[in-house]
C-alpha cells in the first residue's frame, strides 16, 4: 500500500477504510457538541471530525479514512502536511509567530511577493501584498482599481463569487446562502452575463461572441465605460459551478478592459498555484490581468492571500493605505515558499494536468450512459459534472449523490447557482488509485438514481 507523509511525521496509509458508519459515533458526538457551541450559519459538509490528513486521504476520529475529492475547497493543493510547508512552519514557529509586517518587516514577506511577482502572468513590473483570505484580496484589488484609475463602478459577473465581506458579497451572484438577509450591498457593483456553454441560449458555438457582446453592450449603456474602475472576474467560475467561460469570452473582456482604462481583475482564488493545469487559469488564453487575487492554494492550509499587479497601478496608493495586522503572518509566509517549492520541484502543473487525463475520460464515459450527467468541465484537477433531469436541463439535485459519496468514503463538494453540481478538487499529490477508486464509488452513486 503506498503511503504519504503526513504533519512531518509517520507515513498515512494511502487507502480507503471504513470501520463504522459514516459519521461514525465519535465524529456524531463531536457533532453534537458543536451544534451546541458554533452557530448553524457556520455549515458542515461531511460531519466526519478529522485527526489526520495527507495524500489523497482524510483519517477521522473513528479511524475511518476517506478519500479527499475536496482539498478543503482548493487548499491543501500540496497536500494536508506537505514536508516543505511543514519543515518551513517548524522552524518559523520556534522563531517568532508575528511582529506584523507593517511594524518591524521580515524577510519571508519579501521573499513570498518576489516569487508573485515573478510567477503571475505577464513581463510588466509588478508588486504585491499580502492579506489574510480571498475575500479580502478581492476587496484590496478594488480599492487599489478605484484609487488608480478615480472612478467608482465594479462589474462582476453571473455566476460569480468573490466572498463573504460586503462588497465581495455584492459582488457574488448568488442570493442564498452568500447574501440572503444580509443587506443593505454595496453601491456601484453591477453585474452581466458570463458566457457558460451549457446553459447558452443559442448554443455553445454561439456562446463568447454573443455573451461578450451582451456584457460590452450592458457596460457601456447602462454604467459607462469610462465610469468603470474594475471588471472583476473568475477565470473558471468557482462557487457557481466550475463553469469555464467559452474559449474568446475571457480575452475579449481583457481587450475591452484594455481600450476603456478598466482594470482587469482575475479572481484566482481558487483557480491558482497547479489546480488547472497551469500555475494560473487566466494562462489557459493568454490573458495577463492587470491585478490578480490569490489565496486558497497559496500557503498549504495557512491563512494567506495576495493581491499582485501592475506597479504603476499598485503604487498609486498613498502611505498606509493598504496593509491589516495579520496580513502576510510569517508563519503563512515561510508556508507559501514551502508551496511554491514543492509545485516546482514535484512537478505539480503537470500532476494537475495528468489527474485531469483521468478523470475526464472516466467522468464522459459516465456521462455517456446515464442521462443524469449533463456536463462534464474543468481543467486539470478542477472537475465537474452538471446534474440534470433526464432529457433536460432542468437542474437535479446534487446534495443526494454528494450523500452516497460521503457514506460510502468519498468526500466530494456540491456547487453551482442551481445547487445541481458535483465538483471535484482532489489534492495533486493524490495516488493514481485512489483517484480511480473515488471514480468508481461515484459512478455507482450516480447510477443508483
Amino acid at each position: 500500500m503506498s503511503t504519504a507523509t503526513t504533519h512531518g511525521g509517520p507515513q498515512l496509509p494511502q487507502e480507503r477504510r471504513l470501520l463504522t458508519e459514516i459519521p461514525g459515533p465519535r465524529s456524531r458526538e463531536l457533532f453534537a457538541r458543536k451544534q451546541t457551541a458554533v452557530p448553524p450559519g457556520i455549515g458542515t459538509t461531511l460531519p466526519v471530525f478529522v485527526t489526520h490528513a495527507g495524500g489523497g486521504v482524510i483519517v477521522d476520529v473513528d479511524g475511518n479514512s476517506l478519500i479527499d475529492f475536496g482539498s478543503g475547497i482548493a487548499v491543501t493543493n500540496v497536500g494536508n502536511a506537505a514536508p516543505r510547508v511543514v519543515e518551513r512552519v517548524r522552524k518559523q514557529v520556534a522563531d517568532f509567530t508575528h511582529t506584523c509586517f507593517m511594524v518591524a518587516p521580515y524577510e519571508s514577506y519579501v521573499a513570498v511577493c518576489e516569487k508573485l511577482n515573478e510567477l503571475t502572468p505577464g513581463d510588466h513590473e509588478k508588486r504585491t501584498f499580502l492579506v489574510n483570505s480571498g475575500a479580502e484580496a478581492v476587496e484590496n484589488a478594488v480599492k487599489v482599481a478605484r484609487h488608480a484609475t478615480g472612478r467608482q463602478a465594479v462589474v462582476a459577473f453571473d455566476h460569480g463569487y468573490h466572498g463573504r465581506t460586503l462588497l465581495t458579497m455584492t459582488l457574488t451572484a448568488k442570493s442564498m446562502p452568500y447574501k440572503h438577509g444580509f443587506g443593505p450591498f454595496a453601491p456601484e457593483v453591477y453585474r452581466v452575463p458570463l458566457a457558460y456553454p451549457f446553459r447558452w441560449p443559442t448554443g455553445p458555438d454561439n456562446c463568447a461572441e454573443e455573451a461578450a457582446a451582451q456584457a460590452i453592450d450592458m457596460i457601456t449603456k447602462q454604467i459607462g465605460a469610462e465610469n468603470v474602475a474594475a471588471v472583476v472576474i473568475e477565470p473558471i467560475a468557482g462557487e457557481g459551478g466550475f463553469i469555464e467561460p467559452a474559449r474568446g469570452f475571457l480575452p475579449r473582456i481583457a481587450e475591452f478592459c484594455r481600450a476603456n482604462g478598466i482594470v482587469f481583475i482575475a479572481d484566482e482564488v481558487q483557480t491558482g498555484f497547479a489546480r488547472t493545469g497551469h500555475m494560473f487559469a487566466c494562462e489557459d488564453e493568454g490573458v495577463v490581468p492587470d491585478i490578480i487575487t490569490t489565496a486558497k492554494g497559496i500557503a498549504g492550509g495557512l491563512p494567506l492571500a495576495a493581491v499582485t499587479g501592475r506597479a504603476d497601478l499598485l503604487d498609486h496608493v498613498h502611505g498606509g493605505g493598504l496593509g491589516g495586522t495579520y496580513g502576510g503572518n510569517p508563519l503563512a509566509c515561510e508556508a507559501a515558499l514551502g508551496v511554491l517549492e514543492t509545485i516546482e520541484q514535484d512537478k505539480l502543473v503537470e500532476r494537475a494536468r495528468h489527474i485531469g487525463e483521468i478523470m475526464l475520460p472516466r467522468l464522459r464515459a459516465i456521462q455517456e450512459h446515464n442521462p443524469i450527467v449533463g456536463d462534464v468541465r474543468g481543467r486539470g484537477a478542477m472537475i465537474a459534472v452538471e446534474l440534470v433531469k433526464p432529457g433536460t436541463k432542468e437542474p437535479y439535485p446534487a446534495a443526494d449523490i454528494a450523500r452516497r459519496c460521503h457514506e460510502q468514503g468519498l468526500l466530494v463538494l456540491t456547487a453551482g447557482t442551481y445547487g445541481n453540481v458535483l465538483r471535484f478538487l482532489p489534492p495533486l499529490v493524490i495516488p493514481d488509485h485512489l483517484l480511480e477508486e473515488g471514480l468508481s464509488i461515484l459512478e455507482k452513486a450516480l447510477n443508483a438514481d
